[in-house]
């Protein structure tokens, strides 16, 4: 038996998180966050195959006590913003000997986790940071189809939200973190600024129409051309579904760009309540897509293949945790004996990845051009 404590357990990704690992009959979860009353309450709404606890946590006064009081073997840390966050919950799990799981998405904490994997690899733990969808299955998918080409030159990739869909004020925060900011990625062989929520584009995904597209700071811009050298430019752009909400914030971004908004996260709670004002005329479906470009096998011919994954009924939340789900269900399982810190890059296949999305509203589909 596994003890996991999922931090945010009742949150918006943690709760389906917890709610999936509940079932698992060689798991027992135990839901943390700073509501000892909601987490609670949220355990008793749960299918658990073995019985699930509540505790209090709040990760900036009392991990360290917590872990050493109630011994677990896997934490998931599901509380962001990440962005600025420090590595103390994943400190505190190498003093206690426990593997550590995130799903951050900020850019300098994945890549940074790396600065622990002595520790790590020492006290025999594993500590992985970004178990969602970017850096995780965006590099599945990419291990995926690379031998499809002699050399791999662009990714051209995106997800575009359902205006329905769950969302917390931490992803709210994390994404006007960025917005108007400026950051690096590679274009034409070259580093190059680029700016959160601008590059303003469009694209028409199949059986769901068109949406609008920002430039967005992901993990991928730093990680991707170490890891494929051959990389000459990566264009990574998020969405939101209701195109007047996509072009206030882009026009927000200009703000912050000239100056006028030093930091436009500070306005998280008041934008991310304004937002359900509009829930009625939007859906409950997202869309992932991602392009890779080079020469075929011959080096001769562009080729381009293209992977496209629809999320129907709400389900689109689901894709994100996967990740902390399938490295929690390996780890109980003892099938990765790797111990350090790493990003969570390598760890999942593609199909892996995409099995455990069968029983979701949830399709997907590739294509291929020369």
């Amino acid at each position: 038996m596994q003890r996991v404590l999922i931090v945010g357990g009742y949150g918006n990704f943690g709760s389906v998180i917890s709610k999936t690992l509940a079932k698992e009959s060689d798991i027992q979860i135990i839901v943390a966050g700073r509501s000892l009353q909601k987490a609670e309450s949220f355990i008793q709404t749960l299918e658990a195959k073995n019985k699930a606890e509540a505790i209090f946590i709040d990760i900036n006064i009392n991990i360290a006590s917590v872990l050493n009081d109630i011994k677990p073997n896997i934490l998931i840390h599901t509380s962001g913003p990440f962005q600025g966050q420090s590595y103390d919950v994943a400190k505190a799990c190498i003093q206690a000997g426990i593997h550590y799981i995130d799903l951050a998405d900020g850019r300098d904490f994945v890549e940074g986790i790396s600065s622990l994997h002595s520790l790590a690899k020492e006290a025999n733990i594993l500590l992985i940071s970004g178990a969602s969808s970017v850096p995780c299955l965006t590099s599945a998918l990419i291990d995926h189809y690379h031998d499809e080409f002699k050399a791999l030159d662009g990714l051209d990739y995106g997800i575009t939200t359902a205006q329905k869909t769950t969302r917390g004020l931490a992803t709210t925060a994390a994404i006007l973190g960025y917005t108007g900011k400026s950051f690096q990625t590679i274009i034409n062989g070259v580093q190059t600024k680029i700016y959160g929520w601008q590059g303003l584009a469009v694209r028409k995904y199949k059986n769901l129409g068109w949406r609008l597209l920002g430039y967005c700071d992901v993990p991928d811009l730093v990680l991707f051309p170490k890891r494929y050298p051959s990389l000459k430019s990566i264009r990574f752009y998020a969405g939101l579904e209701l195109p007047f909400i996509h072009v206030t914030l882009w026009g927000l971004s200009w703000l912050v760009r000239l100056g006028i908004i030093k930091h436009l996260e500070k306005f998280a709670p008041l934008m991310l309540r304004l937002s359900f004002m509009f829930d009625w005329v939007g859906t409950s479906n997202s869309a992932f897509h991602m392009s890779l470009s080079g020469k075929d096998l011959n080096g001769v011919t562009n080729k381009t293949i293209t992977f496209e994954l629809l999320a129907r009924s709400g389900d689109g939340p689901n894709i994100p945790c996967m990740p902390a789900i399938i490295m929690t269900k390996k780890l109980a399982k003892n099938e990765i004996n790797q111990r350090g810190a790493f990003p969570c890059v390598g760890f999942i296949s593609r199909d892996e990845y995409l099995d455990e999305l069968k029983n979701f509203d949830i399709s997907w589909q590739e294509s291929r051009f020369t």
